[in-house]
């Protein structure tokens, strides 16, 4: 099993993306997980996270890999919804998205990647996005 949150950014697009082709090279099941602060969301929010937990299941589903969504409302952060469910499922891997940052900012990780390394029961593969041809 990978567990891969799902955040509607670039980061978090790319990682579901490399959560899905690690599951193929690895022939095992992905379970996304959506945190979600409140209940009160947008709706247009709440759209775009339907349309976009569609668009990961049919590219899953062609690729054959066995995905499961959980949508974890009124817990924690993301941090600690990801390493549960990986603790809960015996995770082999937990997929992050990386956002690219400053010189100086790459002293600093997020607080959410941060504790996601330190206290995860598995490997975890952070991805960053590919840089834009204006970089």
């Amino acid at each position: 099993m990978i567990v891969v949150g799902y955040l509607a950014t670039r980061e978090g697009r790319q990682g579901v993306t490399s959560a899905l082709e690690e599951a193929i090279r690895r022939k095992i099941a992905v379970t996304v997980v959506v945190s979600e602060k409140s209940a009160k969301q947008a709706p247009e929010a709440l759209t775009q996270r339907d349309e976009d937990l569609a668009r990961i299941q049919a590219e899953a589903q062609d690729s054959g890999v066995a995905l499961d969504v959980r949508i974890m409302s009124e817990r924690h952060d993301v941090a600690e919804d990801l390493i549960a469910v990986a603790e809960e499922t015996s995770a082999e891997l937990i997929v992050i998205g990386l956002r690219r940052r400053s010189p100086v900012g790459k002293l600093i990780l997020g607080s959410n990647a941060q504790r996601i390394l330190l206290d995860s029961p598995c490997p975890v593969l952070a991805v960053k996005t590919e840089r834009s041809a204006t970089h």
